[in-house]
């Protein structure tokens, strides 16, 4: 049996879930791809990262993950894999919806219309990609599909080898051989440029301003003490000096360089470092 997007929306408002667990469910519903090969994907699937799902919901990793944990345990049994490595985006699917003992308003009978299943406007992503085939996209079978895609997106006045040499440049840089096709309408939904700009590989040099010396000082004392670990050089120095001279020793620092107040806490936890009064 088949379901339409308003049958698992009828299961998702049915089942007993909190507020937000029924937010991230119409979220992922809203996901999923209704014809097969939409976006890369098989039928009744949906393609998230993580950090794109707590982006979208306004929450924490660890809230996220706990929501999932709330959906995979109610009646709409979502499941969610990663098939493509640790880095690729996860795939999430609703489960125990095409049951038997369904009533029939759930199931999509062989004349269902909806727009989800019969679209004809939908670009086809399918199959896979190898990255490493060629650098001519004219010689694959993308070009015409870049080409109708970029029509409707923030990418239209590129040229189409361009978005190719990034595509493949971007996937390059992760070790990625081969992609999901959908992957690429991905990276295109999410370019980035100015109307007009001129377009330029991703491997383009761009010039580098030659820094001052007093920049070079300051970013010489920021690398000591690594911001990944400022809130324990913080506590530890407090801990050292006191709250109040750890203040006035960042005060100086904004002082001389007139730099903002994160900025002057590397420099003073990169001195500390430096002097040996705390370890790095």
């Amino acid at each position: 049996m088949e379901l339409t997007t308003g049958a698992i929306l009828r299961r998702i408002t049915e089942t007993p879930l909190s507020t937000s667990a029924h937010k991230l469910a119409t979220i992922i519903l809203d996901g999923i791809a209704w014809k097969d090969g939409y976006n890369g994907l098989e039928r009744g699937t949906a393609v998230f990262t993580l950090a794109h799902l707590a982006e979208k919901m306004g929450v924490s990793r660890q809230h996220l993950t706990a929501l999932l944990v709330e959906l995979s345990a109610s009646g709409l049994a979502l499941v969610r894999w990663k098939p493509n490595g640790k880095f690729a985006p996860w795939l999430f699917r609703f489960g125990g919806n095409a049951d038997a003992d369904a009533p029939p308003d759930v199931v999509t009978s062989r004349g269902d219309t909806s727009l989800s299943r019969e679209s004809k406007n939908k670009i086809i992503f399918a199959g896979r990609i190898e990255i490493d085939a060629g650098t001519n996209v004219y010689r694959s079978p993308w070009a015409d599909l870049i080409k109708t895609a970029k029509a409707s997106l923030a990418c239209w006045n590129v040229d189409t080898q361009v978005i190719w040499e990034r595509f493949v440049a971007f996937n390059r840089a992760r070790g990625n051989a081969a992609v999901p096709a959908g992957f690429l309408l991905g990276f295109m939904r999410r370019w980035r440029t100015s109307p007009g700009a001129a377009a330029r590989p991703e491997d383009a040099p761009t010039p580098q301003r030659a820094l001052e010396p007093e920049e070079r000082e300051l970013h010489g004392q920021i690398k000591a003490a690594p911001s990944a670990n400022r809130q324990f050089h913080a506590s530890d120095l407090c801990r050292l000096i006191g709250q109040a001279a750890y203040e006035a020793r960042v005060l100086d620092v904004i002082r001389q360089f007139g730099c903002p107040r994160f900025t002057a806490t590397l420099v003073v936890h990169g001195r500390a470092v430096i002097a040996g009064e705390i370890p790095r």
